[in-house]
């Protein structure tokens, strides 16, 4: 029997990385440039679930790793460790791998040393270093100074060590303001130190404006890069490609009918086409009959994982408020539209919006609009309320 080529999860590699060649070819131009000690303007990608931005991620650390770039990755949870814990441990664990050398063994010394104050003054008692903190350098108690500090110790270390260090951020939307204003306070200074540290980081649409409230010059430190579904062509060699390899073929029919219902998502691409090859059996073509037949078990899969588990996290009024949306004319929709159809007022209403914002259901799509982060999770409620 073969195996199914199709790979549905979240951040999973798929077996052919379809439309996203332009993007991860400016990702490797970044790394070489780092790679060859120049500094680099960080990137944050953002767009909705299921579109695929934890894979290129992902794809990125693998190219960094066949530079032999040091680099970490580190995914902020809506409720896990600080944000300072993570990016102390994290630091820490990049300047173990560049204290190399014996002529750069001092300013290892002040780094630890510089880390060890952050580490005590932010709670992060559990990394062991043998280095006495260094008074006044990196435990003022000011967030925003003191990771500049520790980003400015481990950018000395890798110009002395002419090797640039990447760091990748997951779910950055969860990323707290002042944690926020301190990261790109960090980074823009070591950008004016022309220091080869880069970070990449993927979030939800909401974090363009997140990153513009906390630092209006937040454009000019990070290039926000969109990754949306994928064209017809894209999806199309989404789904043909790891098929090739066992030498089965899609009629032209059956391939529009999947992209038609997937509406070009990628997980939603993987999902549909792991069922079609479920229910394929030994036919050596995928017909429209076979992608009509796995479409039920494609549409509960969704339902009971990717779309369940975000239903159950919202509360009964969060559920109203998302019900009342999929009411609406259209998506996204007006908060105006959204409070009539609950028949209460904007006001009363707006905590909810702002919960929703938070917890990552909706997203403010336009001033005054919002829709789902989760593709056709419209559908789905439909499915579940008005069924």
């Amino acid at each position: 029997m073969l195996p199914n080529p199709y790979r549905p999860g979240a951040g999973m590699s798929p077996a052919y990385l379809a439309g996203r060649d332009n993007t991860i070819n400016e990702a490797q131009n970044i790394l070489q440039a780092i790679n060859y000690g120049y500094s680099a303007r960080s990137v944050v990608y953002y767009g909705l679930r299921g579109v695929g931005k934890t894979v290129l991620l992902n794809y990125i650390e693998n190219l960094a790793d066949e530079m032999d770039l040091p680099s970490e990755y580190m995914e902020i949870a809506e409720r896990d460790r600080s944000f300072q814990y993570q990016m102390a441990l994290h630091i820490y664990k990049l300047i173990n791998r560049l204290s190399l050398l014996k002529n750069i063994e001092s300013h290892i010394k002040k780094a630890l040393s510089i880390l060890k104050a952050f580490t005590i003054k932010y709670g992060c008692d559990d990394i062991s270093i043998e280095v006495n903190p260094a008074n006044g350098i990196s435990d003022t108690g000011n967030l925003a100074n003191d990771m500049t500090e520790l980003f400015l110790a481990l950018g000395v270390i890798a110009q002395k060590q002419n090797k640039g260090v990447v760091l990748f951020i997951d779910e950055i939307q969860y990323i707290k303001d002042d944690e926020f204003e301190a990261l790109m306070e960090a980074i823009h200074r070591t950008n004016q130190k022309n220091y080869p540290i880069v970070i990449f980081s993927a979030g939800l649409p909401k974090i363009a404006k997140i990153a513009g409230d906390v630092k209006s010059y937040a454009e000019r430190l990070f290039d926000f890069i969109e990754i949306d579904s994928l064209n017809n062509e894209e999806a199309k060699l989404a789904l043909i490609e790891p098929a090739k390899r066992f030498q089965i073929n899609y009629t032209d029919e059956a391939i529009n009918k999947i992209i038609e219902i997937t509406q070009g998502y990628p997980y939603f691409l993987q999902e549909y086409g792991k069922w079609v090859w479920e229910c394929k059996k030994e036919e050596s073509i995928i017909d429209i009959k076979i992608v009509n037949k796995a479409y039920d078990k494609f549409e509960q899969s969704l339902d009971k994982a990717f779309f369940k588990v975000r239903h159950d996290r919202a509360t009964a009024r969060e559920i109203e408020f998302m019900t009342a949306m999929v009411a609406c004319e259209k998506l996204p929709c007006s908060t105006k539209e959204i409070a009539n159809i609950m028949g209460e007022s904007i006001q009363a209403i707006s905590p909810l919006r702002a919960q929703l914002i938070h917890k990552g259901f909706i997203y403010a799509a336009k001033r005054g609009e919002v829709d789902f982060t989760v593709p056709q999770f419209d559908k789905y409620l439909k499915r579940v309320y008005n069924s």
